[in-house]
Formats: structure tokens, C-alpha cells, sequence
């Protein structure tokens, strides 16, 4: 079986984030063992607002802001995925990002 590339592995993490929880590009891109390459999950989630079983709208920038919203349909959609899951946003920022926060280091078993 072949090795899959860096946007399976990210899609196979994101698919694990939780209902109603938020991850970081970066962190999802740590968790790969590639830290510096938080830019190339953001490209990778590009890709993944179209796929069903990506909750793209779950991976957000290092502080909580919804960097990725202009990929979903309608300017507010990715807004609202996250406040139907209980998560409160204010000028396209997670209130209580911390709070939220899924870190896929912490989380899941090193070998996704």
C-alpha cells in the first residue's frame, strides 16, 4: 500500500477533530512532524471545504480567526458550521479559542 501524501495525512487529522472543538493549521502541521508547514495544511484545507467528511470549517489560524471562510459557500458559512456546534464567533474570531482548542498532539495516537 502507498505511503499517503501530506493532504491525506492532514485530512485524516482533521476528521478526527472533535463536534464543537477548533484546531490551528500549525498544529495540525506539529502533529505531521512538520512544524514549519502550518501554510501547506491551510492549502490542504483550500481542498477540503468540498469534502463532506472534512470538517474543514473546524481549523482555524493560531488565534482563532476564520482564515479559511472565504472557501465556504457564502461569506458567513464557515461562521456558521461553528455556531451550530455550540462555538460563538465575533469578527470572524473564536470567542474563548482556548476553550475550544483541540491539540491533535494531546489527543491522538502518533501514528495517523
Amino acid at each position: 500500500m502507498e505511503e499517503p501524501n501530506f493532504f491525506e495525512k492532514v485530512y485524516e487529522v482533521a476528521k478526527q477533530i472533535p463536534y464543537g472543538r477548533v484546531t490551528s493549521y500549525g498544529a495540525i502541521a506539529k502533529y505531521l512532524g512538520a512544524a514549519r508547514s502550518a501554510r501547506m495544511v491551510g492549502w490542504a484545507m483550500n481542498g477540503a471545504f468540498a469534502m463532506e467528511e472534512v470538517p474543514a470549517h473546524r481549523v482555524v489560524n493560531r488565534v482563532g480567526v476564520l482564515t479559511g471562510k472565504h472557501h465556504f459557500g457564502g461569506t458567513h458559512m464557515m461562521q456558521q458550521l461553528l455556531e451550530n456546534e455550540g462555538i460563538k464567533v465575533v469578527d470572524n474570531q473564536i470567542v474563548d479559542f482556548q476553550k475550544h482548542f483541540w491539540d491533535p498532539a494531546k489527543e491522538l495516537h502518533p501514528d495517523i
